[in-house]
């Protein structure tokens, strides 16, 4: 017997489980995965199926997706805290007059 053999309910589970690292949502993932396909197509020339695309994306998700994430969150918060530095001005402005 192949101890590589899986059943199929827990293939499932493994594909239908949303993983940590992929934020996207089912319409994302599928508009990622056709431009994925059509950017080998045009640019490389070469024919990729959807399992391909898939798990690229993946890879890539979850390798190079949290950081563009927390440099996001990071960009996020230097733009808040720069408000409300502005924001502070204004008021201790508004306190002198």
């Amino acid at each position: 017997m192949c101890r590589f053999l899986v059943s199929t309910p827990e293939i499932l589970k493994h594909y239908l489980m949303k993983r940590k690292w992929d934020r996207l949502t089912d319409e994302q993932r599928e508009s990622a995965k056709a431009d994925i396909i059509y950017f080998f197509e045009s640019e490389r020339d070469e024919q990729i199926g959807v399992i391909a695309a898939d798990q690229l994306l993946d890879f890539f998700l979850e390798h190079v997706g949290k950081n563009l994430y927390n440099k996001g969150i990071e960009d996020a918060k230097q733009a808040l805290e720069q408000r409300l530095e502005e924001v502070k001005y204004d008021f201790d402005e508004l306190l002198d007059l």
